[in-house]
């Protein structure tokens, strides 16, 4: 589905992220897997090793606009094209507001949102140079409902909400669609440490009966990105069951 096309992952090193460029490298697509860290970024590749000769990694301060910049740069360099990007990097925080920190809060804010708009503004330019191109943001069905505590991350997955539908009006006229996919409950590290019993809770409360897996949201992410979702640009894909918080 992807062939002849070049996607950046950001958080590519692990969970849903590994799983979209493991996705987008099946379906024929070279890929830079973006770390936040060249060791995570060189272990995700040893796992990669049958796709030596199209993937590569990245691991520029996503906040950067020039480390970002010399960062895609090479990857068009090495591979011809900057076709898609994955913005999934993204840490999260269940913090009170009572014990919140300001730097906490400007950190999620930084890593969630200002590293989405710049990875994208750097993108956008290549992609528009190039004649067209194909942005997905990571979002979260907090997006939609909020959570009981840690404010900062919801806040920043509405924000990317309201980024992704404003981009997509506003690069639409250069060929550039921008999505996002919502995952609910995913069997992330964070979910499979979590006791047997609380998961079967968690899951109960699921209409489809059971958490999601980094597949589920990888399909999603191979579906938008590729020439069957044309027409589609400013929505986002809810990827959670039909979970309610």
């Amino acid at each position: 589905m992807l062939k002849n096309k070049t996607a950046v992952v950001t958080g590519g090193t692990r969970g849903i992220g590994l799983a979209i460029v493991k996705k987008y490298l099946e379906n024929g697509a070279k890929v830079a897997v973006a770390g936040s860290r060249q060791e995570t970024v060189e272990k995700a590749l040893a796992g990669l090793e049958e796709y030596k000769e199209h993937v590569m990694g990245i691991w520029p301060d996503l906040c950067d606009p020039d480390a970002v910049a010399a960062a895609f740069d090479s990857v068009k360099e090495r591979f011809g094209s900057l076709d898609i990007l994955a913005n999934n990097a993204g840490i999260s925080s269940r913090t009170s507001l009572y014990d919140y920190t300001l730097e906490e809060f400007s950190r999620i804010l930084d890593i969630n949102l200002k590293a989405v708009f710049v990875c994208s503004q750097v993108a956008a330019r290549i992609m528009k140079a190039q004649g067209g191109g194909v942005i997905i943001n990571t979002s979260s069905m907090v997006g939609e409902y909020g959570q009981s505590s840690g404010c900062g991350y919801p806040a920043t997955k509405f924000a990317v909400n309201g980024l992704t539908k404003s981009l997509a009006r506003e690069l639409a006229a250069d060929r550039i669609r921008v999505n996002a996919v919502a995952p609910g409950v995913t069997r992330t590290d964070m979910v499979a440490a979590l006791p047997t019993d609380m998961v079967e809770r968690i899951s109960a409360g699921i209409p489809l009966g059971r958490v999601g897996e980094p597949l589920d949201i990888a399909n999603a992410y191979l579906f938008l990105a590729g020439d069957m979702a044309s027409y589609i640009t400013g929505v986002t894909l809810r990827v959670d069951g039909a979970a309610m918080i």
